[in-house]
């Protein structure tokens, strides 16, 4: 009989397992403030000493976000899809309208750094 690894893995996983994207930027501080813009509240803060990059937490209710200067951390250009209860209010802030998509509405965003964000309704 064949087994499912994934189900010898992770058979037993909880509500309390996520996944937590990490975004490269080149300002801490200025990406806490777009992203404070999406309704993210800043969490925490990082850095070895002072003068070196800074590694962030930003969370929207159960949603969270590590933001970092590190130059390894994470690729530009990341794509982070998100969806929300309030995508009209949202795109309102920023200046864009959502669009209709075979799966839902949704609307497209870009961060001071270039990473996108696919902002689409949780009802679709």
């Amino acid at each position: 009989m064949e087994t499912n690894r994934a189900d010898d893995i992770g058979g037993g996983c909880g509500a309390d397992e996520e996944v937590i994207p990490v975004l490269r930027v080149a300002d801490a501080a200025v990406a806490v403030a777009w992203y404070a813009r999406l309704g993210f509240v800043q969490q925490w803060e990082h850095r070895f000493e002072p003068g070196l990059p800074v590694f962030t937490e930003v969370a929207r209710g159960r949603v969270r976000l590590f933001l970092s200067e590190h130059m390894g951390d994470a690729r530009p250009d990341t794509l982070v899809h998100l969806r929300v209860t309030d995508l009209d209010a949202v795109a309102a802030e920023f200046g864009a309208e959502p669009e209709e998509q075979p799966w839902g509405r949704e609307t497209e965003l870009r961060d001071p750094d270039g990473n996108r964000l696919r902002v689409g309704s949780v009802d679709g």
